[in-house]
């Protein structure tokens, strides 16, 4: 809010007139919306998810009760993508990372799961939260990478993911306080929304690039030049 309030004082927009009115309208557009509880926090304190704080050499990780290839995955892992809206620790490390240990082990598994991961990925992205953005899109490109088959089973749904890339494929939106620091941590929601792109369409088949295209007008394949 401030930096709208300086953006306006700085241009000298009149208050009321359509100047000032466009740009509040943009300002409002972009900016975070509350967040509700997840079933994922939910689900975590009940203590419903085979999962427990473990850590190593590396920092914290993940030590699951049960082996990954025997874990539900069409009851989980829609669950931990609803948890990508969270940025309380330990919720959001539990979902983030939890997402990344299944999609390591889930291979064709996770293919069969995509219909019912799209309203998490929908919920995430509309929450326009600098933090959950960048965690999403970084999921997004480890989900089409993981198997082959799942890069085109997401094309369907690119009406109902990508809008939300349009609104700050341009903006060097970080969740640190520089832009030169959200760019060494893969912070810079634009270039992870670039990024994104790219891994759909690398991953998606034949028909990704029309239908980003479609979507994203502003969008250059990554393949075709």
């Amino acid at each position: 809010v401030c930096r709208c309030q300086g953006h306006f004082a700085s241009t000298h927009i009149l208050p009321f007139s359509p100047s000032s009115l466009a740009h509040s309208t943009m300002a409002a557009a972009v900016s975070p919306k509350k967040v509700t509880p997840t079933q994922f926090r939910m689900f975590y304190e009940r203590g419903d998810f085979p999962i427990a704080l473990d850590h190593d050499t590396k920092g914290p990780k993940i030590s699951w009760k049960i082996d990954l290839e025997k874990l539900d995955y069409h009851h989980y892992l829609p669950l931990f993508f609803d948890g990508l809206c969270e940025t309380q620790h330990p919720y959001e490390f539990f979902a983030v990372q939890g997402i990344k240990d299944m999609l390591a082990k889930g291979g064709d598994r996770v293919v069969a799961v995509i219909p019912q991961l799209i309203i998490p990925i929908k919920n995430a992205l509309g929450t326009q939260n600098p933090r959950i953005l960048c965690n999403t899109l970084k999921t997004l490109q480890g989900l089409v990478s993981c198997s082959p088959a799942i890069g085109t089973a997401l094309v369907p749904y690119y009406r109902q993911i990508l809008p939300m890339f349009n609104k700050f494929k341009t903006k060097n939106v970080t969740t640190g306080d520089k832009i030169v620091y959200g760019q060494q941590k893969r912070e810079n929601i634009g270039d992870l929304i670039n990024e994104t792109l790219e891994a759909f369409e690398r991953h998606g088949g034949p028909d990704a690039f029309i239908n980003i295209k479609y979507m994203i007008p502003t969008y250059e394949s990554c393949l075709l030049n």
